[in-house]
């Protein structure tokens, strides 16, 4: 924050990376130092303290290379602040509602981290991966153009098993123009039952009246499957009248959930494996 502050403008990754090692008189040794997955230790710590710092609302990225200080940033006094840590950060609304996105982290309090087992402390930190990693995700998605959206859906549908081949999925999204429904894909290989698809890249919430629309598209096709994907989010009203018709719905958080478990637009930067005795190997009465 002194950096971003004394600089008083975008400042890009890498200018960022060279400042933080001066300002902390990191020597040859210390900035290379690397974790047990080969990556940079210092560009780690780094890009976790944007995440924070953004999800307070301190800083706002530009592009992918470079960001800024936010008003709230540059009205900070980092006079009055000893040491900038967490405690600091959950001071603002935004920070805390990140920290406490899955249930298992807004009660983290209930025990601290010298009462929790080890298993317990990875997996909530796996959690916060996660949990930031779908953020930047949509942010990603949001970024890019309508176009490049439909093709994501293509893309997640056939890794989810449905579309038939990935050429009639392509062909089938973006395709039409039917009061309401951006494309019809074949649930499975064969094309036995078809689902209607709506996906829309929307910022604001989808109302009970987006719903409405889709629902009547859907009749006038004779369509009983319906699957309604959007980068947003629901209404409460929407969702109660998706429940009647059985439309699914997919909000911006459940989609980047199913992008990560189907692996598409992410990659594996590191696997944990938790070990146990084999306790048959250590009985006798098994040789």
């Amino acid at each position: 924050m002194h950096i971003m502050q004394n600089k008083r403008g975008p400042i890009s990754n890498q200018e960022a990376l060279n400042q933080v090692i001066q300002y902390l008189g990191l020597t040859e040794e210390q900035k290379n130092l690397k974790m047990e997955n080969g990556k940079n230790l210092i560009q780690y710590r780094l890009r976790w303290a944007k995440t924070y710092l953004k999800k307070a609302g301190l800083i706002e990225t530009i592009d992918n290379q470079n960001f800024q200080l936010t008003s709230i940033g540059n009205e900070l006094n980092l006079n009055s602040i000893q040491k900038f840590s967490n405690k600091i950060l959950s001071t603002y609304p935004s920070f805390r509602e990140f920290r406490a996105k899955n249930k298992e982290l807004a009660q983290e309090s209930t025990g601290s981290e010298e009462e929790q087992t080890p298993e317990e402390i990875i997996e909530i930190a796996s959690k916060e991966l996660n949990q930031s990693l779908k953020e930047e995700l949509l942010e990603k998605i949001k970024a890019n153009s309508p176009k490049f959206f439909e093709q994501l859906v293509v893309d997640l549908l056939v890794a989810m098993g449905y579309g038939g081949s990935h050429q009639d999925a392509a062909q089938a999204i973006g395709k039409t123009n039917d009061g309401g429904i951006d494309g019809v894909i074949s649930e499975d290989r064969l094309g036995l039952d078809k689902i209607y698809i709506q996906a829309k890249r929307w910022e604001n919430t989808v109302g009970r009246p987006d719903i409405q629309q889709f629902k009547g598209a859907l009749a006038d096709q004779v369509a009983k499957k319906g699957v309604f994907i959007t980068t947003s989010n629901f209404s409460k009203e929407a969702i109660e009248s998706a429940k009647k018709s059985g439309i699914v719905l997919i909000d911006g958080d459940k989609l980047t959930t199913l992008m990560i478990e189907f692996g598409l637009g992410v990659q594996i930067e590191r696997s944990f494996h938790i070990y146990k005795i084999d306790q048959d190997r250590f009985d006798e009465d098994n040789f």
